[in-house]
């Protein structure tokens, strides 16, 4: 390979990079089951240990209340019997004093400096100074010989001699059983419980997205060219504002195809005539055989061509105020109003110097800020000029004026032509209508952008006549525009 030589790409990387991105999309798209049925589900597997270790705590709480009871009564029982009876001296360790039925109950009976009068000397001593001298039963934990035990103690003041200790301990092997079956009897219900109720959300959550897909095939039962609004009454409440979004689109969605028709139409409609004409004069001018007749064929053609042209060009200006409304909302911005009126001005100043007209432009000196699209301004004022221009007898005069009152920007284009009669005033904004006897072979179209375009900047449109004109005969038209004004740009 030569070093200037361009690598060449390798084939296969397209449907890789295509594959890749089916996967992302695929990886991206989520199930509306899947996202209810995982929060529903994974939140309470995630509560089922915890509910376990909960039911744990509560069997031990269970549990240890008739064991505690239980030893508390043994301790009664005995201190009941040394009470009556007393400890005289010290007796073999735990002869008598573990009953038959218990087998693992150690009993002690201490003096109150400590001896171990009677019963297992294993059994911890209570601090003096650390528990209280009382006749009340206290419980406490302690190990005893490698064993975790329960104990129960109290003092005991016999009828004859000085106070005694008693103590009685049990283990905790049985408290710790009788907690495991509890626990059992809860929890092995649950392996039976948890998967019969996952089915029963499974089954509930189908049945509940069931109108969905009822939804679904009503949609998709309906003709292409059927736009009218989907039916809620049939909707949960839920998907009530997805349904009525729908059927808001389905409504923008008619209307501009009812515009693309009805601008396809009017388009073929009004390009039949000029295209017939151009036909029949390219026709006769191939039979000319005089020069001279040739080019006057010739300079016809030129003409039916630029008016055809105008009318192309009017026809998609019109198309696009209509089709791109809502693009044009979005690319509103404030911006300075003189510059689009600036721009166009100076744009058909040409044209109207060509006609001999006098042409002014007046306006402040400070900017007069307004929001909306700068080009579909510009558009406005094109064909408010085109008008006034065309309309406007040589020697005549077209002002274009911009003022500001308060929070409207006022934009008037003013002329000395024909005018328009008050009954007309209203019909002349209707797509390709035309003033009789003007003597001007326009499209129709002009006024009707300008209104369009206007309604899309929320701007108020009127026609009067020129007062500045005495001449019965060309009465003259004012053309205003009021436009909300903006507040202006803050201060860098």
């Amino acid at each position: 390979m030569s070093a200037g030589a361009a690598p060449v790409p390798d084939a296969s990387a397209a449907p890789t990079a295509a594959a890749a991105d089916g996967q992302r999309a695929a990886r991206r798209q989520r199930s509306l089951f899947g996202e209810i049925l995982d929060w529903m589900l994974v939140p309470l597997l995630l509560v089922w240990p915890v509910a376990i270790g909960i039911t744990f705590l509560v069997a031990q709480a269970i549990a240890n209340k008739p064991f505690d009871q239980g030893l508390q009564r043994r301790l009664e029982v005995i201190a009941s019997w040394v009470g009556s009876s007393g400890v005289t001296g010290a007796r073999p360790a735990g002869a008598a004093w573990a009953p038959p039925s218990t087998p693992g109950l150690l009993v002690q009976v201490r003096a109150a400096d400590g001896r171990v009068l009677v019963g297992d000397p294993r059994l911890p001593t209570v601090s003096a100074g650390g528990w209280p001298r009382n006749a009340s039963v206290h419980l406490r934990d302690a190990d005893i010989a490698g064993q975790r035990m329960r104990i129960a103690w109290r003092w005991v003041r016999p009828a004859r001699g000085p106070r005694l200790l008693i103590q009685v301990a049990e283990g905790l092997r049985q408290r710790a059983e009788l907690a495991r079956d509890i626990v059992r009897g809860v929890i092995l219900p649950q392996f039976v419980i948890v998967p019969i109720s996952i089915l029963l959300v499974w089954f509930g959550l189908g049945q509940g997205i069931i109108p969905l897909d009822e939804l679904q095939a009503r949609i998709r039962r309906r003709r292409p060219d059927d736009l009218s609004p989907i039916d809620q009454r049939d909707a949960p409440e839920e998907i009530a504002p997805l349904v009525d979004s729908i059927n808001s689109l389905l409504e923008r969605l008619e209307e501009s195809i009812h515009t693309r028709k009805r601008f396809i139409a009017d388009a073929a409609h009004q390009l039949k005539t000029p295209l017939a004409g151009l036909r029949m004069q390219a026709e006769l001018a191939q039979r000319q055989t005089n020069p001279e007749e040739l080019r006057t064929s010739l300079r016809q053609i030129e003409v039916s061509v630029v008016r055809t042209t105008r009318m192309v060009n009017q026809l998609l200006a019109l198309a696009r105020a209509e089709n791109h409304a809502a693009l044009a909302q979005r690319a509103a911005a404030r911006l300075d109003l003189r510059k689009p009126v600036r721009e166009a001005l100076q744009e058909l100043a040409p044209l109207a110097l060509a006609r001999s007209l006098e042409v002014e432009f007046d306006c402040p000196e400070q900017p007069l800020w307004v929001r909306g699209n700068a080009m579909l301004l510009q558009e406005l004022v094109k064909n408010l000029l085109d008008n006034a221009i065309a309309y406007t007898p040589p020697r005549g005069r077209v002002a274009v004026r911009l003022r500001q009152f308060d929070d409207q920007v006022v934009l008037s284009v003013e002329d000395t032509g024909l005018g328009i009669a008050a009954a007309e005033r209203e019909m002349v904004f209707r797509p390709f209508y035309r003033v009789l006897g003007t003597g001007h072979d326009g499209s129709g179209l002009g006024l009707c952008i300008v209104q369009e375009i206007a309604r899309q900047h929320g701007a108020a449109l009127s026609l009067d006549d020129n007062p500045t004109c005495r001449d019965a005969r060309n009465p003259g038209l004012v053309v205003s525009v009021q436009i909300a004004a903006a507040p202006p740009p803050l201060a860098a």
